[in-house]
């Protein structure tokens, strides 16, 4: 399949995605705006990454796995700067999540069906487990696991664990090539 009409990449407000041409976006997808996408990212299939009222930012082989939705928050009074999203290198973020004008951390964990709300910081490692809210302005400390809707600290990491998070980076940069390859996407 070489037509990617499937892909929606938009401009607005004079601001374009800039998308490392290693990068794999799946078919589906739509992003707008002010979006930057590092290298051997993976974009699953049928994701929304909007950055139309802010902008986001995503490091170096992280994934955003199938229908996730990441939008950013604009500018208000008390906070003229908005929440811009900034996602780390190396970041997993589960099936149908929701992330929103938030900092993810490098390592950071984003589990299947998750919302993460306005101002929330998940350090490094830091992980937010399936199915859990984290509510705005909270902060998973560097190597814990927060659980719950609304979310609570659960307990710390260990080390086994952060290095089965690691070696999934490695295992969906290695799936997002080998998809780019079957959709003659490049990449």
């Amino acid at each position: 399949m070489t037509d990617r009409t499937d892909i929606t990449i938009a401009a607005i407000n004079g601001k374009t995605p800039r998308i490392d041409p290693t990068a794999f976006i799946a078919p589906g997808c739509r992003i707008v705006g002010d979006v930057e996408i590092g290298p051997d990212v993976s974009i699953w299939y049928n994701c929304v990454i909007r950055a139309d009222v802010n902008r986001i930012v995503i490091g170096a082989r992280t994934n955003i796995q199938d229908g996730s939705v990441v939008h950013c928050d604009s500018p208000k009074p008390g906070r003229p700067d908005g929440y811009p999203t900034l996602i780390g290198e190396d970041v997993l973020i589960g099936h149908m999540a929701m992330v929103h004008g938030c900092t993810l951390a490098n390592r950071a964990f984003v589990g299947l069906g998750t919302v993460v709300m306005d101002g929330c910081t998940i350090e490094s490692d830091g992980m937010l487990a399936a199915g859990a809210m984290l509510t705005p302005g909270k902060t998973i400390g560097a190597g814990q696991m927060w659980m719950g809707r609304p979310a609570k600290f659960a307990r710390d990491l260990s080390e086994d664990e952060k290095a089965a998070h690691r070696a999934g980076v490695a295992g969906y940069v290695e799936n997002g090539k080998r998809h780019a390859g079957a959709l003659g996407a490049g990449a």
